[in-house]
């Protein structure tokens, strides 16, 4: 196996993990997502500076993001030929809501997603974004790696490695990605259905996650503010929150836990605070404060940028 590439020592992910910050409540909000493989070169924005048609990858993008859920890009890991070995391209559907659900299939021609049912996509309906595309079968879960250098340099030197020898490893279950936000945690990486969003991955963490998805959790290591960074489907706070509590008790399943805000003995106005209830399905609850605390450490967000007070989220249980 290949191991990382090196970074330079500027890259923007060496800076946080020198540091050692939390990566705790920073998953993009996606409710929902679908996953669209491309070969070939992406730019910037991936959706419409690649080999997919740009007015096709913008109106899907839109109409995801207007839904509450994203559009990704795929492709194979290794060398980005655009020939194919079997016909047509993989797309993937996931529900990142209460009891996830990930389908697959084949299209020939990228337009016809456009007649998928998002609206039933958004709402967790499979059997009525079945019936909108007919191909689609049940998916075992899948970890998507972000590898969009043109987006920043480090998705695609520490990224692609790792996508690569853990593709060896899980054959057809590891795929690179377009943009998933947050390259200063890089290698990161989306295992779908569930939306949850990882950090500072590596081959063998990547293996590890795999398996335990299968069994509908996560691997013991991969808990924790150095790789969790929570939920897709859970604003900011709540994945903190949620995170939080999954380390603390050392919950490994991906849906025991449950999000809410409390009824009364909220944060004082103006403290900057959010309180929210985790909740198990066995009965406990924990009262998280969350507070969005800045500095004093700077670092640049992204390869290139000016170093800035650096954000993370802080949690407290109380009783």
């Amino acid at each position: 196996m290949t191991g990382h590439a090196v970074p330079a020592p500027d890259a923007c992910s060496v800076g946080f993990d020198r540091a050692g910050l939390r990566a705790y409540g920073t998953a993009a909000r996606a409710s929902f997502f679908l996953a669209v493989e491309q070969p070939g070169p992406w730019g910037r924005d991936a959706a419409t500076e690649s080999h997919l048609p740009s007015g096709l990858g913008r109106a899907l993008a839109e109409a995801c993001s207007t839904r509450g859920g994203r559009l990704s890009l795929i492709r194979r890991p290794g060398r980005h030929a655009d020939d194919h070995h079997e016909p047509g391209q993989v797309v993937y559907l996931a529900w990142a809501g209460p009891a996830p659900w990930l389908l697959t299939g084949r299209v020939t021609d990228h337009q016809v997603l456009l007649d998928v049912d998002l609206d039933a996509l958004a709402r967790g309906d499979a059997d009525a974004v079945r019936a909108s595309l007919p191909a689609l079968s049940p998916s075992d879960p899948v970890l998507l790696v972000c590898t969009n250098g043109r987006r920043d340099v480090c998705c695609a030197v520490r990224g692609r490695p790792v996508a690569l020898d853990a593709a060896a490893v899980s054959p057809g279950r590891v795929w690179e990605a377009s943009h998933t936000g947050g390259h200063r945690f890089a290698p990161t990486g989306v295992l779908l259905p569930h939306g949850a969003t990882l950090a500072r991955l590596n081959t063998e963490l990547s293996t590890e996650v795999l398996a335990a998805a299968d069994r509908g959790e996560l691997p013991q290591r991969a808990l924790g503010p150095l790789h969790d960074r929570g939920r897709s489907p859970l604003e900011g706070a709540e994945q903190a929150a949620e995170s939080h509590v999954r380390h603390l008790v050392g919950e490994t399943s991906l849906t025991a836990l449950t999000t809410s805000a409390p009824a009364t003995a909220a944060p004082a106005p103006g403290s900057g605070a959010v309180a929210v209830v985790v909740s198990h399905r066995d009965g406990r609850e924990w009262f998280v404060v969350c507070e969005r605390r800045t500095g004093p450490t700077e670092l640049p967000e992204s390869c290139g940028k000016a170093a800035i007070p650096v954000a993370t989220w802080e949690t407290t249980i109380r009783s």
